[in-house]
């Protein structure tokens, strides 16, 4: 039995939806720039300090996190790229 063949990067790059990652792009471009640059660098700074753990950080560091998170508005932003996931389709609702 042959052994299947592995996509290669020119069949793989022809596969990636380009529009959708250019306009998931500018849907987090324009979140980002929403912050000033002094936010911008504190909220990096924060992330790296958390390693991906909010125990790593204290509470009134935490509490900064999350005002710079609300400012930008990351659960409207996962709408607009769930949008783009879903093509422009909206999903059933269940009953």
């Amino acid at each position: 039995m042959p052994k299947p063949r592995e996509p290669t990067l020119k069949s793989r790059a022809k596969a990636v939806p380009w529009a959708v990652l250019l306009r998931g792009g500018v849907v987090v471009g324009k979140r980002w720039t929403a912050l000033s640059a002094k936010e911008r660098a504190r909220l990096a700074q924060l992330v790296r300090e958390s390693r991906g753990r909010l125990s790593n950080l204290s509470s009134k560091q935490r509490s900064e996190l999350s005002r710079l998170a609300r400012k930008l508005d990351l659960k409207g932003m996962g709408g607009e790229l769930l949008g783009l996931a879903r093509g422009g389709r909206r999903a059933k609702r269940r009953r």
